[in-house]
């Protein structure tokens, strides 16, 4: 990582959020895009768009983000604005809670319009910090965790709130935190393969479903099922549970 500089907190970092139509990012679309950067800490830039999908808002998704086809009906697609999202992916790091969900979104919809993912850039995944720090709380995901470090989370489950308050979460972990870039991208990955890890002990033990069981550790194990009474947090739906929390940068 010669080109990156020696202390991640000196590393201008591009904050992700992104909403979509589902869960599937080879099927599904995205319906909006925050890209917040950060620089010593601070906010210097914000950008969102919402997007138009090309494709119906499935109702549950509209309930949960509240963005419908209305919203977007006069949105750039994804390609109208895709230069734009690249630009802001070079020569920063890049953050997003449940990074993998974002960043497959994002790669799909770059990849689209022959545009790559930045492979090369330094990636930090908060959720997996939190993971680590509140192994005694029953909820990690991104409310939760702004609750417990008094960080204000405004109109939630929109990219640009996420985005922003996700930044201000990794900066809060970083007095637990290693100084040095590389130091501290060695112990993401290591924490990162201890909670695959125990997620799949969890698995093997109970014979439950990968995604489901995954679920219950997002949500500090709780036990958890399909239907009205899905219990996630604060939520109700369980759409934005399975957007948020599934830990999918654990594969």
């Amino acid at each position: 990582m010669s080109e990156w500089p020696d202390k991640w907190q000196d590393l201008p970092l591009a904050v992700l959020d992104v909403e979509t139509t589902g869960l599937d990012a080879n099927e599904d679309r995205v319906t909006e895009v925050a890209i917040i950067r950060f620089e010593n800490g601070e906010v210097v830039e914000t950008y969102g768009k919402l997007v138009n999908p090309g494709m119906p808002i499935p109702e549950e998704s509209t309930r949960i983000t509240g963005i419908s086809d209305d919203d977007v009906k006069d949105a750039p697609s994804f390609a109208e604005i895709a230069d734009e999202v690249h630009s802001r992916l070079q020569g920063v790091g890049i953050v997003a809670y449940n990074l993998s969900f974002d960043r497959g979104f994002l790669r799909n919809e770059l990849e689209r319009c022959d545009l790559s993912w930045p492979d090369e850039a330094p990636t930090f995944d908060p959720l997996i910090f939190a993971r680590q720090f509140f192994k005694d709380k029953r909820r990690k995901n991104l409310g939760a965790i702004c609750e417990l470090l008094g960080i204000e989370l405004k109109e939630a489950h929109r990219a640009t709130n996420d985005a922003t308050v996700t930044g201000h979460v990794l900066y809060a972990f970083a007095d637990r935190l290693p100084e040095d870039l590389d130091e501290l991208m060695m112990l993401q990955a290591q924490w990162e393969k201890i909670q695959a890890q125990e997620m799949a002990g969890w698995r093997n033990r109970g014979g439950g479903d990968s995604s489901m069981d995954s679920l219950s550790d997002a949500f500090g194990g709780q036990t958890i099922g399909l239907g009205p009474a899905y219990i996630y947090g604060d939520e109700t739906d369980p759409l934005r549970a399975l957007y948020k929390s599934v830990p999918e940068a654990n594969d």
